[in-house]
């Protein structure tokens, strides 16, 4: 399946307003300054999604004493975000798209195949933004088991 992506690394990443864990309106753009790690994901509590989170989670104090911020998003409504908080330890913010109008903006919400069958959803995906909300780094496809080490290993060579 080929897959037209309209983002490249060099643009700037789209901004977007979406709800923090105490029902506060947040953007993007409220980060600059800092590094960012935006990784989408289909669908909480599925293995792919729950090994991915559990290595954000563990890598987690070294990307705060490496002033980057990790948010995942994926299609989930806050309520099931916040049980998959709860049951997987996550530390960080986990930002409900479930109109996918974030994935739509980033290129990620696509004709996804499953045994045979076609549908839309959430391509797994993960975003590098720099301190000035450019994206620097695009990986497409992504495995979920090292894939928190490789993206920390990006921002710590870049250091």
């Amino acid at each position: 399946m080929s897959q037209k992506f309209h983002l490249e690394e060099g643009n700037m990443a789209p901004d977007f307003i979406f709800k923090d864990s105490d029902n506060n309106d947040l953007r993007l753009s409220n980060f600059l300054g800092k590094r960012i790690v935006i990784y989408f994901y289909p669908n909480d509590f599925t293995p792919g999604c729950s090994t991915q989170a559990s290595e954000f989670s563990i890598h987690f104090n070294k990307y705060l004493e490496n002033n980057i911020i990790i948010l995942g998003i994926s299609p989930n409504d806050e309520t099931t975000h916040q049980k998959f908080k709860e049951k997987m330890r996550i530390p960080f913010l986990l930002i409900s798209d479930s109109n996918n109008k974030i994935s739509q903006k980033y290129g990620v919400y696509t004709l996804k195949k499953f045994m045979g069958k076609e549908y839309m959803g959430v391509m797994r995906t993960t975003f590098l933004i720099d301190k000035h909300g450019k994206i620097v780094k695009i990986f497409y496809k992504v495995k979920p088991k090292g894939h928190s080490a490789e993206v920390l290993n990006y921002f710590l060579r870049d250091n």
